[in-house]
């Protein structure tokens, strides 16, 4: 069993800054990939980052160049720097990790508003 937690979400004004975290806990010896999703109202859960235990990183074309995914192996959280935050970014914002043979654990959501 894993746990997530995660926390930083919050209200911010467009061009504003924001990190969020997600620590694990629990049988997290086998985590392989971290990342993050988020969901819009209306819209399905779509992926806006993610980095495996290696370090290598992906990105929605709509946040590249304005998030950064990072992980800490050492703590076991993994963390979105978002920068120049525009109103369409306003979201629920869920962590995720994946495991070799195990179904994907999700972390509760937290929310991010971006006013205009």
């Amino acid at each position: 069993q894993v746990q997530l937690v995660e926390s930083g979400g919050g209200l911010v004004q467009a061009g504003g800054s924001l990190r969020l975290s997600c620590a694990a806990s629990g049988s997290i010896f086998s985590i392989n990939t971290m990342g993050w999703y988020r969901q819009a109202p209306g819209n399905g859960r779509a992926l806006v980052a993610a980095i495996t235990r290696g370090g290598s990183t992906i990105y929605a074309d709509s946040v590249e160049g304005r998030f950064t995914v990072s992980r800490d192996n050492a703590k076991n959280t993994v963390y979105l720097q978002m920068n120049s935050l525009k109103p369409e970014d306003t979201a629920v914002y869920y962590c995720y990790v994946d495991r070799p043979l195990e179904a994907r654990v999700w972390g509760q959501g937290t929310q991010v508003t971006v006013s205009s």
